[in-house]
């Protein structure tokens, strides 16, 4: 079936991006499978995030469904793109048929994206995967593609105001080689795997970041492991 939607607004998006002058640094593009089925897992630090995990398949000319809460399904702007790009609505009441509906797809030669933290970090690091994505390629029998993401939030994320304005933001973004899920291995296991891999991408990524912040105010995009002004991670109970 022919993708009428879905491309268009790849092009107004990358119209946006020349407009304000984004500094993209996108390595690893050679890793995302020109076929066949594949779950994208991304950490989470902006709103914008699912569009910039997606240009990274870009280059292998694949399309990413991503899996995303269903309140942005029922906006009156976003809903109908999101259901014309054919993304799949998550009701975390009941997970099961998004779950299914996930695997499906990937069975038929889809990239799912997922996001495992299921929320966007405001720490800027990252926080616990939850076990769906590493289930679902298990399932599916497809691999595991880890990215990490860098310099999103300074664009639009929770707690600050958008900041769409021309200020040349670099975007630095990493792929990792794909992972396999195999299904003798607990899932919690390769969720583990997963984010230790992610961390690592993260790391390269914010080593690879070309900009430090310009002054005591402009610290709050920064982790506060990384000297900045970031909320601090939540402590896991009982610390």
């Amino acid at each position: 079936m022919a993708e009428l939607v879905y491309p268009p607004v790849i092009g107004m998006a990358r119209t946006m991006f020349k407009a304000l002058d984004l500094r993209f640094d996108i390595q690893g593009t050679e890793n995302i499978p020109r076929r066949g089925g594949a779950v994208l897992v991304s950490n989470h630090i902006g709103y914008l995030d699912f569009v910039f995990a997606g240009l990274t398949t870009r280059p292998a000319k694949r399309l990413v469904r991503f899996m995303a809460k269903e309140s942005v399904f029922r906006h009156k702007v976003s809903g109908p793109l999101m259901r014309a790009m054919k993304h799949i609505p998550v009701d975390r009441k009941q997970g099961i048929d998004a779950y299914r509906h996930a695997v499906q797809s990937l069975r038929s030669g889809e990239i799912i994206g997922v996001f495992p933290e299921a929320t966007i970090s405001e720490s800027f690091t990252l926080k616990g995967f939850k076990s769906g994505a590493a289930r679902m390629a298990q399932e599916a029998s497809v691999p595991l593609l880890p990215i990490a993401l860098w310099g999103t939030q300074r664009l639009w994320t929770k707690g600050h105001k958008r900041d769409l304005g021309r200020h040349h933001f670099p975007i630095t973004v990493r792929v990792g080689e794909p992972m396999d899920a195999d299904p003798s291995e607990p899932a919690d296991s390769i969720t583990e795997r997963l984010r230790a891999r992610v961390q690592e991408l993260l790391e390269a990524a914010q080593r690879a970041y070309p900009v430090r912040p310009k002054g005591p105010d402009d610290t709050w995009w920064v982790p506060a492991h990384l000297g900045g002004t970031a909320p601090a991670p939540p402590q896991p109970a009982g610390h």
